[in-house]
């Protein structure tokens, strides 16, 4: 489980000082809780976040358990480097804004008729309770031709789940090659 500290004062000096002792600048909130100021070490963070199977993942801090759920987080431009993260409290029963991830499986037919596949949304904006949120939309593109593509409107449906996309926009599709 990832584990990190509070941060005593939010100062510019005091982040700049943890940053530089490789640490990486984060806020948890929820509803309706009070915000916590935290640091974890940023190649402890990056390596739970790419090993989480799931969309919500456990963190330590001051000694309590938060599930939470990554809502925002900013690089730096030149060196991609993770700057601060935003995590939200993943509150049973309470109804919050989340992004699911697009997976795509199979090998589309427009990729043999000269197509390129495009995945225009890598995430799908969503209204749900955190037990109901799926882990990932799974497409399968294996019958998408040239031209061909996946609306929202045909993401398979989960049970509490509400879609915040409009409907005519396009997830996954085969565009012609130029």
């Amino acid at each position: 489980m990832l584990e990190g500290q509070i941060r005593e004062s939010i100062s510019k000096s005091n982040a700049k000082a943890l940053k530089n002792d490789g640490y990486l600048i984060a806020n948890i909130y929820g509803k309706g809780q009070e915000n916590i100021h935290c640091a974890f070490k940023r190649n402890d963070f990056i390596k739970a976040v790419k090993n989480k199977t799931t969309l919500i993942f456990p963190v330590k801090v001051g000694g309590k358990e938060i599930e939470v759920v990554v809502q925002e987080y900013q690089k730096d431009p030149v060196t991609n480097d993770l700057l601060h993260v935003d995590l939200m409290m993943a509150q049973k029963g309470v109804v919050a804004k989340y992004k699911i991830p697009v997976k795509t499986h199979g090998s589309a037919k427009g990729l043999k008729n000269k197509g390129v596949l495009m995945i225009s949304k890598k995430r799908v904006a969503v209204q749900s309770a955190p037990e109901n949120l799926p882990n990932f939309y799974d497409l399968d593109v294996t019958d998408l031709d040239t031209g061909d593509a996946i609306l929202v409107r045909d993401l398979p449906a989960h049970n509490g789940v509400k879609i915040l996309e409009k409907d005519s926009v396009a997830v996954v599709g085969v565009i012609k090659a130029k």
